[in-house]
């Protein structure tokens, strides 16, 4: 049998799933394409995918070709749309099934079906679910529509009755015939329509992407520095490379498994020290699963304007407020400063997202979806899951039970006191 791996948000030869299935055939071909629609233009007017990420997958897909050549399996990489070219691979190479990541969202779906649609019902696909920690078929639930609305109740239930599989085993080499010539190449970023650009002195997230790039990344915060254990009292920080792990970016595009890093933090905590720090990393991979679970439950409703509450607000779309808010020249100096480390580096922190997310929302009461979608644009660690889920919540549309508002202002008091991040970013500027 003769095997494709389509590559998609799994972007690693560890712990993976479908490669692990697809190498069991006597022919293996990968395939992966930065398709258009996710690089294309939304309708309120931002590149779905921007600067920052797209270097970021570029380092990605780079890393993930050499490792495949390791394993003697060519890469097919396109930019454009699936559906012109997975249907000729799959017949010039013979293939009978096609192994892939399973998605759900609802572009994701769209390109799924458009390949479908042109090729033979012969050819089967096998979809798996690979980017949870608890894996769909092990959490107590009878459906996905028995999920809870309330995190605590999936987290504690899930800790009770689920356990997080091993990671799968490295593969072995295949023979080098496998090897089929490609004259397929990685585009720049001046082909997917970005000039270069050269990281600021000051951002947060000074990485690179790709399997390898994780893996030193977690030997770096878990084993040299240390730095996981006290993650739960640094995780508000603000400043430098340290105060958080940074893994969502790898997470975000499957460099690595989430499985990975738990039984990381576990090897950590009996090597090291087991304490709330160790205990809270993985309680954020909980938080991720959750929104995973949560978009499954609802679909679509996840990008409606009243979320999944179907709850209706008088949202406005003003544009000038629009611009004040992406350039960092609003009334409120720790909003401004957020927005301009992201703009500048294509990074925020998790306590920055929640305020300026909050601030967008609820206090200028504009259109949330503007919000996700330009975090869409500009993340690094864009993941649709989270970041729909989390506009949600901090929008009084999602998950959050106490429909919470930030203050600014007390924020900006109580984690940056002495005012040296917003001084970082609002340099030259009176606040």
């Amino acid at each position: 049998m003769n095997n494709l791996i389509w590559f998609r948000n799994d972007l690693r030869i560890g712990d993976n799933s479908s490669l692990n299935a697809a190498v069991k055939g006597q022919k293996v071909i990968a395939f992966y394409c930065f398709e258009t629609i996710f690089f294309d233009y939304d309708t309120y007017g931002f590149k779905r995918t921007g600067k920052y990420r797209t270097k970021f997958l570029l380092e990605t897909v780079t890393q993930l070709k050499a490792a495949l050549k390791k394993l003697n399996i060519a890469l097919f990489i396109y930019v454009g749309r699936s559906e012109d070219f997975l249907p000729k691979l799959i017949e010039q190479h013979n293939i009978h099934t096609v192994f892939l990541q399973k998605e759900w969202t609802r572009d994701e779906l769209l390109v799924l079906e458009n390949v479908k649609n042109k090729i033979s019902p012969s050819i089967q696909f096998k979809e798996v679910y690979d980017q949870f920690l608890f894996h769909p078929d092990d959490i107590p639930y009878t459906s996905f529509k028995s999920i809870p609305e309330i995190f605590t109740n999936f987290r504690k239930d899930c800790e009770i009755h689920c356990k997080v599989r091993a990671p799968q085993m490295p593969i072995k080499a295949m023979s080098k015939n496998n090897l089929v010539c490609t004259k397929t190449e990685i585009p720049t970023l001046n082909q997917l329509g970005f000039y270069d650009l050269t990281q600021h002195t000051h951002t947060a997230f000074p990485f690179q992407g790709g399997e390898h790039e994780a893996q030193k990344r977690i030997e770096q915060y878990f084993w040299d520095s240390q730095k996981l254990a006290v993650y739960k009292k640094t995780r508000n920080g603000l400043i430098g490379e340290n105060y958080s792990s940074k893994l969502s970016a790898w997470l975000a595009n499957g460099s690595i498994s989430p499985r990975t890093i738990y039984w990381e933090v576990r090897k950590f905590e009996k090597e090291i020290v087991k304490n709330q720090s160790t205990y809270w990393l993985i309680f954020e991979l909980i938080w991720r699963d959750y929104f995973k679970y949560i978009s499954l439950k609802h679909g679509d409703k996840i990008f409606g304007l009243t979320g999944i509450l179907q709850k209706p607000y008088e949202w406005k779309r003003t544009s000038v407020a629009l611009e004040k808010w992406i350039n960092g020249t609003t009334k409120e100096p720790f909003i401004n400063a957020n927005m301009k480390e992201l703009l500048a580096t294509g990074w925020m922190s998790n306590r920055g997202r929640q305020n300026v997310a909050s601030f967008w929302s609820k206090e200028l009461e504009q259109d949330w979806r503007i919000g996700a979608a330009y975090f869409e644009r500009m993340l690094i660690d864009y993941d649709v899951h989270s970041n729909y889920g989390n506009w949600m919540y901090n929008s009084g549309v999602g998950n959050d039970p106490r429909d919470r508002k930030f203050n600014s202002k007390s924020q900006a008091d109580r984690y940056d006191s002495a005012g040296s991040y917003q001084r970082l970013w609002l340099q030259g500027t009176l606040f």
